[in-house]
C-alpha cells in the first residue's frame, strides 16, 4: 500500500499533462460537434453523414487512431514546415478530440429531434429569427442532453489518453505502460487510480451542471464549472511552472532496457547541469522519426532494427559494414548523428525452455523447423510485423501450430507458464539466463546483428558538451553488464525501479 502511495504523490506532473490533454480534447470536440450538430438539425443528408463519421472514429481503436495521426502529421509537415509537430500534444489532442465527438453529437442532435413542434412552431409563431429560435428556445431544452453527451466524453477521453504515452505525450498512461513493462504493479495500480479518479471527478462535476441545467439551478452550472476550470487552470500553471524549453529529451521503447539507458543517459547529463525530459513507451518507428525530426533529442536503437525498417535491408554484410553503412546512411539522408556502439548486442532470438528443447531435440533453427507445425509461437507486439521475422521465418520454411503476441513482459511469462512453446528473445534480457532458456541457433544468419547505438538529433549533435559527456559510454557497456541491469528491473522479487538500475550499471562499467 506504501508503494501504491509513494507512486501516486510522484504523479503531479503526469496528472497536470493528463487534464490539460483531455479538456483540451473536450473542448475541441465540442467546438467541432456543437456547429455541426445544429447544421445537421436542419438537414437530414448532413446529419447522416455527420453522425456516420462520428460512429465510424468509434469503431477505431483508440491506440490506433492515436497512431494514424503520427504520418498523417508527418506528410503535413513536408507542407507546412519544420514547424509543425508530429509527436506529443497536437496528434494527442486531435486524435482524442475525434474520439469525443460521437456522444457530443448524437446527443445534440438526438435532443433537436425530440423537441415538442409545438414549443418549436410557438416560437415562429412570435416571429422570432433563426438565431433567437436557437438562441431562446434549442440550446435551454437541449442543454441537459447535450451536457450528458459531454459527461460521456469526458469520460471515454480521460480513459483514451492514457494511451497518448505511445507517441510521446506526457499521462497517466506513462506509469500504467512503464509499470506493465516491468511488472512493477504499484506503478500501474497508481496510474489506473489517477486516471479513475480523475475520470470520477470529471463526471461528476459536469452532472452537476448537467441537473443544473435540467433543474434551471444557476448555481449548480456556474458552481460546477468554475471548479472544473479551476482545476484546469491549476494543472496549466503547474505545467507552466515544470516546462522547459532548454531540456533535452530523451526518447525510449517500451521495454526495460531502453529505460534503463535513458535513465543512464539522463543522470549523466543531469549531474552536468542539463534539464532533461523523458518520453517512453514509444514504438521503433516512431523512436526514429522522432529523433530525426527533433522531436527528441536522444534515442537509442538497434543497428539490426534500423537496418530492415529504415534501410529495408534483407541482407546481412556482418557486423562492422552493418554499422558504418548505417551511421553514412543517417548523416547523409536524415543528418541525425550516430554518436557509436554502446559495447553489447540485443538481438532477437528465438528462445525455449531447456527442458522443452530437450525433450524436442532442438538445437537450430533447422530442428525447430521440423518441430513447428506442432508448436505454438510467441513474440512481442510487433515482431510477427517486422522484416527480420519474415527473413527467419523464409529461411528456414517455419510454420507453427499458432501464434500469439504478448507484451515483452507477458511474452517471457508465457513461455514459462506454457502458454507458449518458442518465443522472441533477446539476447541482452536477464531473463534468458534467470529462466533458464535455450537460444536457438541461427545456423544460416538470418537475424541481422543488433548492436546498441546512440542517435542524436541533428541539432543535438551540434552541442559539443553533451556529446563530451555521452562519449565515455561509448563501448562501455558489455552484454553482461547489461543482463545484470535489465533483470535488476524484470525479476520479481527486490525489484529495482529503472533509475536504481542505471545507477547500478554506471558503477558497475566504472562510470
Amino acid at each position: 500500500m506504501t508503494d501504491i502511495l509513494d507512486a501516486l504523490l510522484g504523479l503531479g506532473d503526469k496528472l497536470a499533462a493528463h487534464v490539460i490533454l483531455a479538456a483540451a480534447a473536450i473542448a475541441l470536440g465540442i467546438a467541432i460537434a456543437l456547429p455541426l450538430a445544429v447544421w445537421a438539425s436542419r438537414s437530414q443528408p448532413v446529419a447522416k453523414i455527420a453522425l456516420g463519421f462520428a460512429s465510424l472514429v468509434q469503431t477505431i481503436p483508440a491506440l490506433a487512431l492515436l497512431a494514424l495521426f503520427f504520418p498523417i502529421l508527418l506528410s503535413l509537415r513536408a507542407v507546412f514546415g519544420e514547424g509543425l509537430p508530429t509527436l506529443g500534444f497536437l496528434p494527442a489532442l486531435l486524435a482524442l478530440a475525434l474520439y469525443a465527438l460521437l456522444p457530443i453529437l448524437r446527443n445534440a442532435v438526438t435532443a433537436r429531434e425530440h423537441m415538442a413542434a409545438g414549443v418549436l412552431e410557438a416560437a415562429d409563431g412570435v416571429g422570432m429569427t433563426g438565431w433567437q429560435k436557437l438562441r431562446m428556445v434549442e440550446a435551454p431544452l437541449a442543454a441537459p442532453y447535450i451536457m450528458a453527451g459531454i459527461r460521456t466524453a469526458a469520460v471515454w477521453t480521460i480513459g483514451a489518453a492514457t494511451l497518448s504515452t505511445t507517441i510521446g505525450q506526457p499521462s497517466l498512461g506513462d506509469p500504467i505502460f512503464a509499470g506493465l513493462q516491468t511488472q512493477n504493479w504499484a506503478l500501474v495500480l497508481a496510474g489506473c487510480i489517477a486516471s479513475a479518479g480523475l475520470a470520477i471527478i470529471a463526471d461528476t462535476l459536469l452532472g452537476a451542471v448537467e441537473r443544473g441545467f435540467a433543474e434551471r439551478k444557476k448555481w449548480l452550472i456556474w458552481g460546477g464549472g468554475a471548479i472544473a476550470l479551476l482545476g484546469i487552470a491549476a494543472s496549466a500553471w503547474a505545467l507552466r511552472a515544470q516546462s522547459n524549453d532548454d531540456a533535452v529529451v530523451i526518447g525510449a521503447k517500451s521495454f526495460s532496457e531502453q529505460y534503463i539507458l535513458a535513465q543512464l543517459v539522463g543522470q549523466r547529463l543531469e549531474d552536468a547541469g542539463y534539464a532533461v525530459e523523458y518520453r517512453d513507451g514509444l514504438g521503433s518507428a516512431v523512436v526514429h522519426n522522432a529523433v530525426t525530426t527533433g522531436a527528441i533529442d536522444i534515442a537509442f536503437d538497434y543497428t539490426g532494427t534500423i537496418w530492415t525498417n529504415q534501410l529495408g535491408r534483407t541482407d546481412n554484410p556482418g557486423r562492422e559494414e552493418t554499422y558504418q553503412t548505417i551511421a553514412a546512411w543517417e548523416r547523409e539522408t536524415t543528418g541525425t548523428r550516430v554518436l557509436g556502439r554502446l559495447g553489447f548486442e540485443n538481438a532477437y532470438a528465438l528462445a525455449m525452455r531447456q527442458d522443452r528443447a530437450a525433450q524436442l531435440g532442438i538445437v537450430t533453427m533447422e530442428d525447430l523447423a521440423r518441430a513447428a507445425p506442432n508448436l505454438t509461437i510467441g513474440g512481442d507486439v510487433e515482431f510477427f510485423e517486422r522484416p527480420e521475422w519474415i527473413a527467419v521465418r523464409d529461411a528456414y520454411s517455419l510454420k507453427f501450430a499458432d501464434q500469439r503476441n504478448f507484451t515483452s513482459t507477458f511474452m517471457y511469462d508465457a513461455l514459462t507458464g506454457g502458454e507458449a512453446d518458442v518465443i522472441s528473445a533477446y539476447t541482452s534480457d536477464g531473463r534468458v539466463a534467470a529462466d533458464k532458456l535455450v537460444i536457438i541457433e541461427d545456423i544460416k544468419g538470418a537475424f541481422p546483428s543488433y548492436d546498441a547505438i546512440v542517435l542524436l538529433s541533428p541539432d543535438t549533435a551540434q552541442d559539443a558538451k553533451l556529446v563530451a559527456i555521452l562519449e565515455p559510454l561509448m563501448g562501455a557497456i558489455d552484454v553482461d553488464a547489461m543482463r545484470r541491469a535489465n533483470f535488476a528491473v524484470d525479476r520479481l522479487d527486490n525489484k529495482k525501479s529503472p533509475r536504481a538500475a542505471a545507477e547500478e550499471l554506471a558503477r558497475d562499467i566504472g562510470l
